[in-house]
């Protein structure tokens, strides 16, 4: 019984967070303009990615939500030096489909990855994220911090 549940939590997650219609937004735009300026500019940086699609559940808001929070509270000075990334991509988009394809995202997502000397080290924080996010807020967000903190040495 406890299978069929798990499926279908699964199931309704997997729905609820995939790809619906494929509306354009301008922020997903007027992100990776920014990011190709950046990654130009300083090519050792922390990425924060957020995937999402069109149709996004309570917790795939509250996982944008509270990160763009702590991003913007605790490290605006990084972001607006490069030494920090953010990006919030819609896997919905087609051009934003290689790189829902190099992570391997299908759904909501949030990724913390390390590049240095033109290498990456990805952090998948999607399972972190789904965990806290919505209802503990303040422990997704010390989370994240520890996770970016870490990388930042």
């Amino acid at each position: 019984m406890k299978k069929v549940l798990y499926l279908l939590f699964a199931a309704t997650v997997f729905f609820s967070c995939g790809n619906g219609t494929n509306k354009k937004t301008n922020t997903s735009a007027q992100t990776e303009s920014n990011v190709e300026t950046n990654e130009v500019s300083n090519p050792d940086r922390i990425e924060v990615l957020y995937f999402h699609g069109a149709q996004r559940c309570i917790t795939c808001r509250a996982i944008e939500k509270h990160t763009k929070e702590l991003l913007d509270s605790l490290y605006s000075t990084e972001m607006a030096n490069g030494i920090i990334v953010y990006r919030t991509i819609d896997i919905s988009q087609k051009e934003n489909q290689d790189i829902a394809d190099k992570y391997e995202v299908t759904w909501s997502s949030l990724f913390i990855n390390k590049w240095n000397n033109g290498k990456e080290k990805p952090n998948n924080m999607t399972e972190y994220a789904f965990s806290y996010a919505k209802g503990q807020p303040d422990t997704f967000k010390t989370g994240i911090k520890d996770k970016i903190e870490e990388l930042k040495k």
